[in-house]
């Protein structure tokens, strides 16, 4: 598909096939630099139609708005071949997970897109609902982290997994986004013990 094919879907959704993988790679680098330099309230579809080299009228017919342009983003950001830790043990996968957010979060310039995806979920129902997705679908792929603990007796049956891994994130995402306090291996490991201690204890089996 040509750039300057008409687009007859609404602005800022996605239609499979409707524009290349390397344009919508394009815009979506675009949109992170941006995230990281501006934050989401001086990102501009000018901007990222500059910074892509994707022309500012394509940008809105089959962006929108920077609303979609951040959703989009998320989306494909989500589209990775990412898979969770396998190292033999729940403590061992849940620092892992934990040290990969500390990885994220922990360096300013690293963080700064991601901490700007945050904000905009603050700003823009559609964000909020995209970096949902986002987190929605990490949970799901983490769930083999939990089943292969139950299956060497490390967890109840019925451990709830995407509570397991919000808990062993929460700790951190508090620290970065709220108190605005540093990250490092310590806290992700001392959070990873506690919540293996705490899946062991049952403490994540479904209520009543």
């Amino acid at each position: 598909m040509q750039l300057s094919e008409s687009a007859s879907h609404t602005p800022g959704t996605v239609r499979p096939g409707g524009r290349t993988a390397r344009t919508r790679a394009a815009v979506r680098d675009a949109v992170l630099t941006g995230l990281a330099e501006h934050g989401y309230p001086g990102l501009t579809v000018e901007y990222v139609a500059e910074h892509s080299g994707v022309h500012k009228t394509t940008v809105y017919r089959r962006w929108g708005s920077v609303e979609g342009l951040v959703a989009d983003a998320l989306q494909l950001a989500g589209e990775d071949s990412w898979t969770p830790p396998d190292t033999g043990s729940l403590e061992g996968d849940l620092r892992t997970l934990a040290r990969e957010v500390t990885e994220t979060f922990g360096d300013a310039p690293a963080a700064a897109a991601p901490t700007a995806f945050v904000a905009a979920a603050f700003q823009s129902r559609r964000a909020a609902e995209a970096l949902h997705d986002f987190y929605a679908e990490r949970f799901a792929r983490c769930e083999p982290v939990v089943t292969r603990a139950v299956e060497r007796g490390e967890a109840p049956v019925g451990t709830d997994a995407a509570a397991v891994v919000r808990a062993v994130s929460a700790p951190l995402f508090f620290r970065v986004l709220i108190t605005r306090e540093p990250i490092g291996t310590p806290l992700a490991d001392q959070s990873a013990a506690a919540v293996a201690a705490a899946v062991r204890a049952g403490a994540y089996l479904p209520a009543g």
